[in-house]
């Protein structure tokens, strides 16, 4: 990181409150971080077209108060609006290296253990099981914020630790939730914040409109194993065999934890049951026992995420009473998997912050098994996104096992999601039980006349189709237990 001459004999002697990158946000004390469409590009970003945030430099520092801002040299050189702030700016050659090296040079001081979370699905549930885990213990845990888990949030997550006079000695754990679009991201992300354990879900396709192959994507996530520090631990998941395959890219562990629900492993969850609607009991077993688990989350997908919790615990000493007493505690994370109860006597099971065929399917049998009581079992299902070629034949794919769980009724929105209708139609579903909607306020509001006392209903999508809105047509209508 290079600065102006100005910047250099003032700007280092003053102490810097947080870390933005969103100008609008900004706030007193903080260091603001101008990205370019250059910084996007050189690094593992999908979208089409970036904002530049060099034009707003002068409103991050005169309205939001930022003590100064990185910006890229070749951005500012001859703009001459930029010229009354350069005792303020600190000029560097990509500002998202410079964000992550700041982040790199924290946690390297800080020097305690960091768990690296990634998979194509479940990673926000298990990152958020494992901190509440962990801090049940006592422990004080840094986690990733939401899902920030790209190039930034994960250095933004980090940064935390210097936040609102926060100080990294005050954590006493780091979780994070490291995630994958493009090949080569998780390595970045083991640049920044090399993990001590390392904690692998599932491969499934996903971003195959970059990643090429679940192969490829496989290798992608392996990098997780191959970046965590010499004698860490890898947490695989036994039940998916390329998860575990990556034991042989674990030479350099101390150790390596397997956990599964139907393949044998270290760590077990044995009589799996679901409890009603949002709620599964088992046995968990570990190396140090067993003990009972009434997990507060619905399907046998986040029986796994629990166990991939479990297992992280277990590589810190924890004690198998012990986790089962936390996540008998534990809450699902917003909009991924929270149960909706309405007065109106119907329930929705809210998983409309994102999707992909496995975790869709995984939601779908969840659903369709929902237990005693329930009258109607919906799936309203938005089209998954960044699937490349595979895209149809993948929709069409899953309509089709839908069909075959047994739900009463299937609607899609968006794109094609069309071909999820029509792969539930060739699976045995009626025209009447399946319906395909343009967008999601068309979805809600249809479905905000459609519901009734009984019905058991996901709503699910990918980010961009913003199935949230059918959730809020409910809500807007309807009034919450």
């Amino acid at each position: 990181m290079r600065a102006s001459a100005g910047a250099a004999r003032g700007l280092f002697d003053k102490e810097i409150s947080g870390f933005s990158i969103d100008s609008r946000a900004v706030r007193a004390g903080e260091l603001f971080f101008a990205l370019s469409p250059e910084d996007y590009r050189r690094h593992c970003f999908t979208a089409t077209s970036f904002a530049d945030a060099h034009r707003f430099i002068p409103q991050a520092l005169t309205e939001g108060g930022a003590v100064a801002a990185v910006a890229r040299a070749a951005s500012v050189e001859g703009d001459e609006e930029l010229r009354p702030f350069l005792d303020r700016l600190l000029l560097v050659d990509d500002v998202i290296d410079a964000l992550q090296s700041v982040a790199r040079g924290t946690i390297e001081a800080w020097g305690r253990p960091v768990v690296g979370i990634t998979g194509s699905a479940g990673k926000t549930t298990t990152k958020d099981l494992t901190a509440h885990v962990l801090g049940a213990t006592g422990r004080r845990v840094l986690r990733s914020r939401k899902n920030f888990n790209n190039e930034l949030g994960v250095a933004l997550s980090v940064l935390q630790m210097e936040t609102d006079g926060a100080r990294p000695e005050e954590f006493d754990v780091a979780v994070l939730e490291m995630g994958m679009s493009m090949p080569g991201e998780i390595a970045r992300h083991c640049k920044v914040a090399p993990p001590d354990v390392a904690v692998l879900t599932l491969v499934a396709p996903v971003h195959l409109e970059f990643m090429g192959s679940v192969e490829a994507i496989a290798e992608g996530k392996a990098q997780l194993v191959e970046g965590m520090k010499a004698g860490g631990t890898a947490v695989l998941n036994a039940d998916d065999e390329r998860v575990l395959a990556m034991r042989a890219k674990a030479g350099h562990a101390g150790r390596v934890i397997t956990y599964g629900v139907n393949e044998a492993a270290d760590v077990r969850a044995l009589g799996v049951q679901t409890v009603g609607v949002g709620a599964s009991r088992f046995v968990l077993k570990t190396p140090d026992g067993e003990a009972e688990v009434v997990l507060p989350m619905h399907g046998r997908h986040n029986v796994s995420n629990a166990l991939a919790a479990a297992a992280a615990a277990v590589s810190f000493g924890v004690g198998v009473e012990e986790i089962a007493a936390a996540l008998s505690t534990a809450a699902p994370s917003e909009k991924r998997g929270e149960v909706l109860r309405f007065k109106e006597g119907f329930v929705v099971v809210d998983d409309s912050y994102n999707s992909n065929p496995r975790s869709l399917l995984s939601m779908a049998e969840a659903v369709a098994g929902g237990g005693e009581g329930v009258a109607r079992r919906v799936v309203v299902a938005g089209e998954m996104l960044e699937l490349g070629e595979e895209g149809a034949a993948l929709h069409r794919e899953a309509g089709r096992d839908i069909a075959g769980f047994g739900v009463d009724v299937l609607w899609g929105v968006r794109g094609l999601a069309r071909e999820l209708i029509e792969g539930a139609r060739e699976g045995g579903m009626s025209e009447e039980a399946t319906r395909f909607f343009e967008d999601s306020d068309a979805a809600g509001e249809a479905l905000a006349g459609f519901v009734r006392p009984g019905d058991l209903v996901l709503v699910k999508g990918s980010r961009g189709v913003h199935t949230e809105k059918v959730v809020e047509a409910l809500k807007e209508r309807y009034e919450l237990k």
